[in-house]
Formats: structure tokens, C-alpha cells, sequence
């Protein structure tokens, strides 16, 4: 863990460095090596501290270019910058997704702080390497090659001190760094969780690059906890004819080899022992006769009779209740009929889930699901990013064109999410398309036949914005013929239960365990982030957790530990009530609507507020 440096400290060793030089007193004694080493080579390239770095973003074509180019990277990173997206808008912090030399290719998270980081070019297409950028998170783990975190005035430049940043490089199988993930904050919040949670993020990501492009290959899965066989934190070793040729860090160090082994080493010489090729598991042995677990997989490897250890899931979205559940069999329906379905709800209440499932259960579930963050894309690039383009179509367009993510939906299922934060001129553009089913591609392209379903999500209220004039009137009609709602997670029943059962979802370590104050906590709190928020901070204590230890309470962000502990049974069961009739008051005395809201079903509304 990273040891805490005083803010009176790295002042002491900025007068020093910047003001009186190097002097007599060691600065190590008051920042960290990593930080003085970069602070050295920003000196060395003439940067001056005091001045806001000169940094010239990328076109909004050039951007898009470039996120092309890095597509997969952005496709295999997704689950974790999602997940750590869901902690960024809770905490007032973005994720920074990079390419290997600091180009921010995507930055997600709170609003806010967002906006204040934008001032010092915390945005996509800006590089954030530490040659044009001084020390910080991302450029400075990418030179040192590991992962760090740069907070306040550790950051080389002035401005950048408002700034609390946590970063680590994605190595590829071959141990090339392809890029870097970061979270970074207001340098006056508290963040000591970031930089664990970016580096268990990386370390998923890069056990993801495994799931393709090795066919024809045995890969061997070992680990020395059996447990985490099947896991993110197994070792992963590629063999070809014999010989090493891919990995991912922790297999190598599970056999005590660097990237160097790569074509160099064969598995002889990396295990004593070897497991059959059965696909089973088999106890194994490292050259210095330390015991591990393994199992080969692929050719040469026969099915095994067992089911690989189920990997930790994704999903974020609410345990579906009844009523959520006829609402997503009849959205079902309604894209049979080819009818627009809307899904409004509160932010992390899992609308993108929800979409989900009425494409797998609809007849159009082998088709592609193609889903767009109208609020994540900028507002420069989402035309093309929707529509595609023809070769020549500006400067810095491919040479090819682009299909579009609307032709990219066809035969499929289009989910445009957070559609009310779509700019005007886009949704008249949109609307077209709808009415005529063709798209016509940026640069003068010939109109293309599309067929894909729709499927829309916002939080917000679109007749509201329709109202004043942001959300035009036809598109809203249009879209919302039908509407799915998803209550909010303060609003459903047993809350404990709930807890339970998406820690059961998320953590596939059967020892790793909540103690009861610990989940009694998490049943009070009210969860304004609903349960992306509830997924992220129990990812969050499953990191922290030891084997054995049931998280405790002292584990908990000091938010959750702020809010009143849970109530009595009896007041408990009197506030449910309580809130069961303010919300049929607020639907009007709407029994069905009511109930839809509270996700429970009629009779249970009708039984505690009619037959009480």
C-alpha cells in the first residue's frame, strides 16, 4: 500500500526542489523515489512548474481517428471503466482510459468535477504523457511502469495541484504497454481506495485479452490457491509447440520469469511437474518446488467434466422483482412488433441491464446490441460516431469510411442511452432515420437501408425537456410508446436481502463473507446511486476483504458509516408502510402505479395499506 505523504510535506519538498535545489536534505525523506525520479526529468526537459502546460487537443476528426484505431482496447477495457464509472460519480471523480503514450482516448464520471478538470485539459484527445504533461498519474506510471498515484502538489505543474490522481499501464499479453487506466479526483477528498481499485481494474482487463486470438494454442491456468483458479487473479501462460509465448503477469511471476522468457522458455522448464492433458486440475510444482494448481486448456486439452469456477458476473442492474419483470416480458412483445420501448429511472438503477435482457429474449437476441451513452460520447463526434461517414469526408477521416453505430445495428437491437442528453440537431437527424429506415452517411453517401429495434433510457423527466424546448416533441413521441419503469433501490422491500444477494452476484470467493453490521449498514443507507453505486462499494470491500474475515463495518466509506444505522423492526416496518402511502398519494391513488414504482406487486400494497 502506498505510504501517506503530509500536503506540509510536499510542500517542503517543492520550496526545496523548485526554489533552493536538490540541497542537503534528502527529498526521498518527503515524497516518494517515484515522484522525485519524475520530478528530475520534468526538470531535466526545461517544464517550468509555475506555467499551465501548453497542451493542444486533438481535433474532434483526429479524436475520432484515433479512437478508432484503438477500438479494441476501448471494447476490452469497458466492464472496468463502467465499473469504476459507477465509483467515479459518487466520489466526484472521472476514469481516464489512455492508449500507451497518455492520449486520453475516453473520460467518464461526475459532471462536476468533470468540468473543473477540463480547465487543466483533463479531457479526450489531450496527452497526458509526463514529457508534455510533468509528473502525473498516467505519464508518470507509463515511464515508470507500474502502477502510481500523484496527489496534490506531487503533480509537477501548479495547477494540476488540485488533482488526486491513481493510474496503471495495461500490458498486453506480450508485455507491451498498450495503454493506462486511471481515476482521478479533487485533490481535497479522500481517495486511498483509488489506486487499489485501478490496479484490480487493469488486472482484469488484462485477464480479458486471454478470451481471444489464441485458438491453435494451449494456454496452462494456474494459480497457488486453487480457489482462484478461473478468476482474474489466475496466472495465464500460452504455449505454442512447447515454448512460452504469452502471458500475463501473474503467471510469470508464479514461475518466477519476466517477459524474457517469451520464445525463450519451454514448460519444462518453467514446472517441474505439469498437469495431463485432460483438462482437469492437477497439483502442480515450480521450479523451486512451491505448490500450485493448473489445468491446460485448448489443443491437446479434452473437455473437462467440471465446470470451470464461475467468474465474478458484471451486471450492476436491480434484482428484478414481478412487476419488473412483466414490464420486460411485454417490452419484449413490443419489440417483436417493432414498437419503440423508453426505460426511465433513476441513475445506477440498471437501465442499460434491462435493454439487455429484452434484446437476449427477444426473437432479435443473435443479432448485435449495439449500446450508445449519448451523454459520454462528445458532442463533436456523436454525429459521426452514429451515422458513419464516406472516405474524405473531413480531414483526419479514415481512408475507408465508417459504417456507423446505426448501420453497426442492424439486424439488431439500437440502445441509445441517456437519449435526453442528445443534441437537438442530432435528434432531428435521428428522427429521420426512424420515419424513413435508411441512414445517410456523412460526405454525400448514398442512403442505407437499416432494420434494428429501439430502445431508449434517460433519467431525466423528456416531457419536461420538451416543455422548454431541449427534447424535440415528435422524437419524444415517437420513442415513447412504450415505458419501462425501474424503481429506485430505496424504494424496494428487504434491502438486506438485495445486498445479499448482489454480493452473491459479484464475488465468486465463497470465503469472503460481510459481517452482519457491516450488511445491516448497507441496508439502511439510501443508496443515491442506486445499485451502481451498491455494486461499486461492494466491490470495494470485496477487495479490501481477507479470507475467513467478515468485512466490518470499519471497512465502509465514510458516507455509509454517517447515516443512521438501520431502525427497529417495528419502525421499519412502520416507515415501509409510510412510504407505500406517500407514494400511492403521489400516483394519484393509482393502485398498479403505484405498485410498479415500489417494485412489490398489487396485493402486497393492497394487504399492508388496506388490511392492515
Amino acid at each position: 500500500m502506498r505510504q501517506e505523504v503530509s500536503p506540509r510535506a510536499v510542500l517542503a519538498a517543492r520550496k526545496q526542489f523548485f526554489q533552493q535545489g536538490l540541497g542537503d536534505r534528502p527529498l526521498a525523506a518527503l515524497v516518494s523515489e517515484p515522484i522525485l525520479r519524475s520530478w528530475k526529468r520534468c526538470a531535466e526537459r526545461g517544464l517550468d512548474s509555475a506555467a499551465l502546460p501548453r497542451l493542444e487537443p486533438l481535433t474532434a476528426h483526429e479524436l475520432s481517428a484515433i479512437t478508432e484505431r484503438h477500438e479494441r482496447l476501448r471494447r476490452l477495457c469497458r466492464p472496468e471503466v463502467e465499473s469504476l464509472y459507477a465509483d467515479a460519480m459518487q466520489t466526484g471523480c472521472v476514469v481516464i482510459l489512455t492508449d500507451s503514450e497518455g492520449m486520453i482516448l475516453d473520460a467518464l464520471g461526475n459532471a462536476d468535477f468533470a468540468a473543473r478538470a477540463a480547465q487543466v485539459a483533463l479531457r479526450p484527445g489531450v496527452l497526458w504523457g509526463e514529457s508534455t504533461t510533468g509528473t502525473n498519474a498516467v505519464g508518470t506510471a507509463l515511464v515508470e511502469g507500474r502502477p502510481i498515484a500523484v496527489h496534490g502538489g506531487e503533480h509537477y505543474y501548479d495547477p494540476h495541484a488540485i488533482l488526486s490522481c491513481s493510474a496503471a499501464p495495461i500490458l498486453d499479453p506480450y508485455g507491451h504497454t498498450v495503454g493506462a487506466l486511471d481515476l482521478s479526483g479533487p485533490a481535497a477528498v479522500d481517495h486511498r481506495h483509488a489506486l487499489g481499485l485501478v490496479r484490480l481494474a487493469v488486472e482484469q482487463i488484462e485477464h480479458r485479452f486471454f478470451d481471444e486470438g489464441f485458438s491453435g494454442r494451449r494456454i496452462l491456468r494456474l494459480q497457488a490457491d486453487r480457489a482462484l483458479l478461473g478468476t482474474s487473479r489466475e496466472g495465464v501462460l500460452v504455449f505454442e509447440d512447447d515454448r512460452l509465448v504469452a502471458a500475463n503477469r501473474a503467471g510469470l511471476g508464479l514461475v518466477g520469469a519476466d517477459w524474457s522468457a517469451l520464445g525463450e522458455k519451454r514448460a519444462g522448464e518453467l514446472l517441474e511437474r505439469l498437469p495431463g492433458a485432460d483438462g482437469e486440475t492437477h497439483a502442480l510444482r515450480g521450479q523451486g518446488g512451491g505448490a500450485l494448481y493448473g489445468r491446460f486448456e485448448g489443443v491437446g486439452a479434452r473437455p473437462h467434466s467440471l465446470p470451470r469456477p464461475r467468474p465474478a458476473r458484471r451486471e450492476e442492474g436491480p434484482l428484478l422483482g414481478a412487476a419488473e419483470k412483466l414490464a420486460l416480458a411485454r417490452a419484449v412483445r413490443m419489440v417483436a412488433a417493432d414498437v419503440p420501448v423508453l426505460i426511465r429511472g433513476e441513475t445506477g438503477t440498471g437501465k442499460e441491464l434491462a435493454a439487455r435482457e429484452i434484446h437476449r429474449a427477444s426473437a432479435r437476441g443473435g443479432g448485435p446490441f449495439v449500446a450508445v451513452n449519448c451523454a459520454a460520447i462528445p458532442e463533436t463526434l456523436i454525429e459521426s460516431e452514429l451515422f458513419g461517414y464516406e472516405d474524405g469526408a473531413f480531414t483526419g477521416a479514415r481512408r475507408q469510411g465508417r459504417r456507423g453505430l446505426l448501420r453497426e445495428a442492424d439486424g439488431g437491437v439500437l440502445f441509445l442511452d441517456e437519449i435526453g442528453d442528445m443534441p437537438l440537431a442530432l435528434q432531428s437527424r435521428l428522427l429521420r432515420v426512424l420515419q424513413e429506415r435508411e441512414v445517410a452517411p456523412l460526405g454525400g453517401g448514398r442512403p442505407v437501408k437499416v432494420d434494428f429495434a429501439l430502445l431508449c433510457a434517460t433519467h431525466r423527466d423528456l416531457r419536461l425537456l420538451v416543455e422548454t424546448g431541449s427534447f424535440r416533441q415528435d422524437l419524444y413521441f415517437r420513442i415513447a410508446h412504450y415505458t419501462v419503469e425501474l424503481p429506485p433501490l430505496r424504494q424496494l422491500g428487504d434491502r438486506a436481502e438485495i445486498v445479499r444477494a448482489l454480493w452473491g452476484r459479484l464475488v465468486e470467493d465463497e470465503r469472503l463473507t460481510l459481517s452482519e453490521g457491516c450488511e445491516a449498514r448497507l441496508a439502511a443507507y439510501e443508496w443515491p446511486g442506486n445499485f451502481r453505486q451498491l455494486a461499486g462499494t461492494l466491490r470495494v470491500l470485496a477487495a479490501l476483504a481477507e479470507p475467513f474475515r467478515p468485512v466490518g463495518e470499519d471497512m465502509l466509506p465514510p458516507d455509509i458509516l454517517a447515516a443512521p444505522p438501520a431502525p427497529a423492526a417495528d419502525t421499519l416496518d412502520a416507515l415501509t408502510t409510510e412510504a407505500m402511502r406517500r407514494t400511492l398519494e403521489a400516483c394519484g391513488g393509482n393502485v398498479s402505479q403505484a405498485a410498479r414504482q415500489l417494485g412489490v406487486n398489487r396485493s402486497t400494497l393492497y394487504r399492508r395499506l388496506f388490511h392492515a
